[in-house]
C-alpha cells in the first residue's frame, strides 16, 4: 500500500488565520523523543494544518548560551546514550530520582529562564514530548502567557510517577496512548476533556507505507539467504553492547544488526564468525524497510521500537530484569497482555526464546496485525481542536481538517 497526501487545505479560518505558532519540545536523551518530534512534524504539515512548526530542544531553551552545561564539561545527553549503548543501565531508577530533585532545584532560575524564552517566540501552542520537566515547562509558559495551550504527548507507553510524564494541577492537555496511561491522568485529577487517548504510540508515518517488495531479492542483496526465518536486532540510534552477546549466541540463526550510529559495535560484529548469515547495517534512515525483510525483531522494550515492530507484524524478543530502564518496564507487560513477543530475564535466553518464537511464528504474527495503531494520524486532530478551543472559535463554524490515511480513502476527523 502506498501513503498517499493530503489534498490541499481549504481557505484557512479559525484557528488556521492568522497563521498559529506551534513548539515541539524534544531532548536527544535516547534518540526516540527527537523521532517522536519529526514524526508529528511531519504528520501536522500531512494533516493540511498551516502551522508554523518550530521543533526545539530544551536545552537551547534553559541553557541558550551553554554557559551551565559548558562548566559542567559533559554533555548529560552524550553521556546517557554512552551509557545506554554500553548497556551501564543498572541504577537509572535511583538517578532518576535524584535528576528529578535538581529539577525541583532548579525551578526557579529555569522558569525565569523559559518565561524570557516563551515571551521571545510568543508561540500560539506548546507540545512537550519529554518527561520530567513539564511542571516547569507548563508553570513558565502560565505565567508569561496566559491562555495558550500546553500539551503532554506521552511517547511512552505508561507513565512513572510521581514527577514522569504526567504532573498534577494546572489547565494543561495530556495524550495518552493506552488506557493505562488514561488511567494514570485521572488519578492525577485531569479531567475527561483534557485526556485525549489515541490508539497508540506514534511512530513515522514511513512505517505505514509499506510498498510491495520482492523480499527475497532483496535478502539476497544483503547476503543473506531469502528462505531463512529472518530476526532483525535493534538497540536505538547508538546500539548496545548486549548485541555481541546476541550475535554468539545466536550463531545459527540469520539476523539483520542494526547498531546504528555505533561504528565501533558495527565493526566488532562484522569480524565475528557465525554459521548463518549475519547483516551488519549501520545508521539508516530506511528502518521500515530493513524490519520489512525481517519476521521478529530482539531488543530492548523501547515503546517507539516496539511500536515500530508491531506495525510491521514483528514479534518480539525483549529483556526485563534490574538493568531495564524504570520507564520501559510497563512495555514488557503490555508486550505479554497483547501476546506480541516473548520476554527473557537476561539475553543468555535469548537462543531458546528464538526458537519458541519460531514454532509458534503465525499465532504470534497474528497478534500483531491485531493491533490498529493509528496515533500519528490522530494527534494532529486532536491539536487542532485544542487550538480551537483555546482561540474560542465557534464550533458550528469550523470544519475539521481532512488527511488520507495509508490504504484508505479521504477521511475526515471527528471533532
Amino acid at each position: 500500500m502506498s501513503l498517499r497526501h493530503p489534498a490541499p487545505p481549504a481557505p484557512a479560518t479559525g484557528p488556521h488565520s492568522p497563521r498559529r505558532k506551534v513548539t515541539l519540545v524534544y531532548i536527544d536523551a535516547g534518540g526516540g523523543h527527537r523521532a517522536s518530534s519529526a514524526a508529528l512534524q511531519a504528520a501536522i504539515h500531512r494533516h493540511g494544518l498551516p502551522w508554523d512548526v518550530r521543533p526545539v530542544h530544551l536545552r537551547d531553551m534553559i541553557d541558550p548560551r551553554g554557559t551551565f552545561f559548558g562548566r559542567l564539561g559533559v554533555d548529560p545527553e552524550v553521556l546517557y546514550n554512552q551509557r545506554l549503548a554500553r548497556g551501564w543501565t543498572f541504577g537509572l531508577a535511583k538517578e532518576l530520582k535524584l535528576l528529578q530533585a535538581l529539577i525541583r532545584w532548579a525551578h526557579a532560575p529555569m522558569s525565569r529562564q523559559l518565561q524570557a524564552h516563551w515571551l521571545a517566540e510568543e508561540p500560539d501552542m506548546v507540545v512537550s514530548l519529554i518527561p520530567n520537566f513539564n511542571r516547569v515547562l507548563r508553570e513558565s509558559l502560565a505565567a508569561s502567557l496566559p491562555g495558550v495551550p500546553y500539551v503532554t504527548l506521552l511517547t511512552d507507553l505508561a507513565d512513572l510517577p510521581p514527577h514522569f510524564w504526567i504532573e498534577p494541577g494546572g489547565r494543561q492537555h495530556v495524550i495518552c496512548g493506552t488506557p493505562r496511561a488514561v488511567l494514570q491522568a485521572r488519578a492525577a485529577g485531569h479531567p475527561a476533556h483534557r485526556i485525549h487517548a489515541t490508539s497508540g504510540m506514534m511512530i513515522r508515518p514511513e512505517f505505514y507505507d509499506r510498498p510491495a517488495i520482492d523480499r527475497a531479492a532483496q535478502r539476497k542483496a544483503l547476503g543473506l539467504d531469502p528462505d531463512l526465518p529472518t530476526g532483525i536486532v535493534l538497540f536505538g540510534g547508538h546500539g548496545s553492547r548486549a548485541m555481541i552477546d546476541i550475535a554468539r549466541r545466536l550463531q545459527d540463526r540469520q539476523l539483520i544488526l542494526a547498531c546504528g550510529h555505533n561504528q565501533k559495535l558495527a565493526r566488532e560484529l562484522a569480524s565475528m564468525p557465525s554459521a548463518k548469515p549475519h547483516h551488519v547495517l549501520g545508521f539508516s534512515t530506511r528502518m521500515a524497510h530493513y524490519m520489512q525483510l525481517a519476521d521478529y525483531m530482539i531488543g530492548k522494550p523501547g515503546p517507539g521500537a516496539l511500536s515500530e515492530a508491531v506495525q510491521m507484524s514483528l514479534p518480539s524478543v525483549v529483556v526485563r530484569n534490574r538493568s531495564t530502564l524504570p520507564q520501559e518496564r510497563y512495555n514488557t507487560d503490555w508486550l505479554r497482555e497483547h501476546d506480541l513477543g516473548l520476554v527473557c530475564s537476561s539475553f543468555r535466553h535469548v537462543e531458546p526464546a528464538v526458537r519458541h518464537l519460531l514454532a509458534d511464528l503465525e499465532r504470534f504474527q497474528s497478534a500483531t496485525r491485531r493491533v490498529r495503531n493509528r496515533s500519528v494520524f490522530e494527534v494532529p486532530g486532536i491539536l487542532e481542536r485544542i487550538m480551537v478551543s483555546a482561540f474560542a472559535v465557534d464550533g458550528a463554524a469550523w470544519q475539521p481538517s481532512r488527511i488520507r490515511e495509508p490504504g484508505d480513502g479521504l477521511v475526515t476527523k471527528p471533532s
